[in-house]
């Protein structure tokens, strides 16, 4: 077998993940100065992407000390019965909640993502679009940052486990007290129903 076939060539279409993130004090805070913005970036699909507040362990950071040290990850897989590359995400943290288009998730509990998703953690929203491509073991992502809540655009309420009820009225909720985020173990990746992971 000719060995070109079996390799992916930089001809291949590569699937994207958009991240597009909001925070309603991002212009004041500098909390995107550690993040790649507007760059794509290429990435193993066998690697779980880390996003949190420490620059050594993550994937991508953010300059907030709320923020846990893991907050989340995200990993690249495939089922058996579909060429397409999927992605789930799983929650890093003990003390912040991270909900996936309103369903709250625990301690190391992870959600399969739809291709277009809005994600919720402390004060941030992230809205994540995956574009498909052709390429089996290799992904893009792209990061941006949003002037408006993208809740706004999508629709999704707030998870039922939080008190407030829409995006305009988050100012003024009072906040808990800032606690320090403990350790977690990524390497750990439950699933709440059977999914086959594939090596890429």
């Amino acid at each position: 077998m000719d060995v070109s076939q079996t390799i992916e060539t930089e001809e291949d279409l590569l699937t994207c993940l958009r991240i597009s993130f909001y925070h309603p004090q991002q212009h004041c805070k500098g909390l995107y100065s550690l993040l790649p913005l507007g760059v794509r970036s290429k990435h193993l699909g066998d690697e779980s992407l880390r996003l949190g507040r420490d620059p050594q362990s993550c994937t991508f950071a953010l300059a907030d000390p709320r923020v846990s040290r893991k907050q989340l990850a995200l990993r690249a897989y495939r089922t058996a019965d579909s060429p397409e590359m999927l992605f789930a995400l799983q929650n890093l943290s003990q003390t912040v909640k991270v909900s996936v288009n309103g369903s709250a998730l625990d301690f190391l509990e992870r959600a399969d993502l739809p291709n277009k998703a809005l994600i919720r953690f402390g004060e941030y929203e992230m809205l994540v679009v995956k574009e498909a491509g052709e390429a089996k073991r290799r992904f893009e992502v792209e990061l941006d940052v949003l002037p408006v809540p993208p809740s706004r655009e999508t629709g999704t309420p707030e998870p039922s486990a939080l008190p407030v009820a829409d995006t305009a009225s988050q100012l003024a909720v009072p906040q808990p007290e800032v606690r320090v985020p403990s350790e977690s173990d990524e390497a750990l990746f439950l699933t709440r129903q059977p999914t086959i992971f594939v090596n890429f």
